[in-house]
């Protein structure tokens, strides 16, 4: 299998804090990848060595199969957390610039960007200077700017941050093109819902280890059928019985809980339907989010448990 970044007990600490502790991970080509955790786990920083804007202390980088160097980023683009397009120039003139800065032609850096506007709903604001529109129509021309110049590689900060539902709905169709495409792509999001639709394998990384790498449907399936969805109408005073629910998240008349070690969920059914109306009852196997917050709120406890 060929992989297109690859991170070998990488680690890298800023005075007496470690912000990465030999972290490892690989992504194959043509796959979409998650790097997950809580803020302050470590992400930023691996982004920014990935990215040669930082080195790395201890550890190997590689990407396309040979050590990262100045060269081979130019087949690696990058969306940053914070846009960084010029407020002052024009859309346009914005993408040429950048594209020119990775070696692309003026004729061809039009033509792609003429395209990516089009495709991204943007073209009537071509002439427009960036500081006039919208956080989302910022977003979608800074993504463009990421993938104007055709890379291998596009590492995606918290990619869907200010697009509305249709925007999003765009891109995450886009992402998929360039997937089939071969491209190979990282993305860094607090949005769960998008990583468990869109992503092929995931690391979550807390205080800057990885504490969870897989294949998502694998990791997901370690779980087991465990969680249930439950819709109703009425009371549900059995979710602070931890005989029968070990955690649940409430959004009023919908629940996702987790079942106690143990616990029959037909006798959990069963309460559920002497205080409540149900709706809805099913067993599946627990959301990312549910994982995750699991996995943190562990990891937390072993820290803790240390210190």
């Amino acid at each position: 299998m060929a992989f297109t970044l690859e991170l070998d007990r990488v680690s890298k600490a800023f005075d007496d804090f470690v912000a990465v502790d030999n972290l490892s991970f690989s992504i194959p080509e043509g796959e979409i990848f998650g790097l997950l955790g809580p803020n302050g786990a470590g992400k930023t920083t691996s982004i920014r060595m990935m990215i040669g804007i930082t080195m790395p202390d201890s550890g190997v980088i590689r990407a396309f199969g040979k050590p990262l160097t100045r060269q081979l980023l130019d087949r690696v683009g990058y969306l940053p957390e914070e846009r960084g397009l010029y407020k002052k120039m024009k859309i346009m003139e914005n993408l040429i610039f950048l594209a020119r800065l990775k070696g692309i032609s003026t004729h061809d850096a039009t033509s792609r960007a003429t395209h990516w506007l089009e495709r991204l709903d943007l073209a009537r604001w071509a002439n427009s200077k960036v500081e006039e529109l919208s956080k989302g129509m910022q977003q979608k021309v800074q993504f463009i700017a990421a993938v104007i110049h055709e890379p291998g590689f596009m590492i995606l900060d918290e990619p869907f941050s200010g697009l509305d539902p249709a925007s999003s709905v765009v891109l995450k169709d886009a992402l998929l093109d360039l997937k089939k495409q071969g491209k190979t792509i990282l993305f860094s999001t607090h949005r769960m819902d998008t990583v468990e639709r869109l992503c092929d394998s995931i690391c979550l990384v807390n205080h800057g280890r990885s504490v969870l790498l897989g294949v998502l449907s694998e990791i997901k399936a370690s779980y087991g059928l465990r969680s249930v969805q439950l819709q109703y109408e009425g009371d549900l005073p059995l979710l602070g019985d931890r005989t029968l629910v070990a955690s649940s998240n409430d959004f009023g008349n919908y629940v996702e809980l987790r079942l106690a070690p143990g616990a029959d969920p037909q006798k959990l059914l069963e309460l559920a339907m002497r205080t409540a109306r149900i709706r809805k009852f099913e067993m599946v196997e627990p959301s990312l989010e549910e994982i995750f917050i699991d996995t943190v709120e562990s990891t937390k406890k072993v820290v803790t448990s240390h210190a």
